[in-house]
């Protein structure tokens, strides 16, 4: 599996992101040096791109079948791709405060311990639906991983699609989100005409 190894705040100050995103709380003191150069039009759609497959941890080839997936479905593009990337079932296990990080999300969901609706997955790119109920494994609840995320994740805010119950370790989908509830810093347009050339 590919692996991005280059630091996540150097990351971060490359694309002017704030690190709070991807649920880190450490902030970089460094400015990062560059030249008041001015970014053409396809630097500005690659940087959106770049942001957007950062923050959700997907690669290109994934990310581009989103694409082509948002432009098959109703609606506007844009807002379907960033629908269908904040339904994917790590970002919900991460919205719902049951992981630190969308990387820890992800984790959690390798190693098999979410269940959704009663049955196992270990799929971080699974698409959850309206209705769908996501939980932590009854074995692993007593674990002190997770006693430790809720004391981190104890003041997040759940987005209002979402239905969390962290005392049981679980929540549901209440329905998919549309781009307004969506707080993730991408300008979705970009992407589309980056795609759409």
């Amino acid at each position: 599996m590919a692996v991005n190894r280059v630091p996540v705040l150097k990351r971060c100050r490359s694309l002017g992101l704030d690190p709070i995103y991807l649920g880190i709380d450490k902030k970089s003191n460094r400015q990062l040096k560059r030249a008041n150069r001015k970014v053409s039009e396809y630097g500005l759609q690659l940087r959106e791109k770049q942001k957007a497959k950062f923050i959700y941890g997907v690669l290109e080839k994934p990310f581009h079948n989103y694409y082509l997936k948002a432009d098959r479905m109703k609606g506007m593009t844009g807002e379907n791709l960033m629908t269908i990337l904040e339904s994917r079932l790590d970002n919900v296990v991460f919205r719902l405060g049951l992981a630190r990080t969308r990387k820890e999300a992800r984790q959690i969901v390798d190693h098999k311990h979410v269940m959704v609706n009663g049955k196992q997955v270990n799929i971080p790119s699974y698409q959850v639906k309206a209705g769908d109920t996501i939980e932590i494994k009854e074995k692993c609840k007593g674990s002190q991983r997770y006693k430790d995320i809720l004391e981190v994740t104890a003041g997040r805010l759940v987005p209002e699609w979402l239905e969390a119950d962290q005392e049981n370790l679980k929540g549901t989908v209440k329905e998919l989100p549309n781009r307004e509830v969506i707080d993730v810093p991408v300008n979705e347009m970009l992407i589309v005409e980056l795609y759409s050339k």
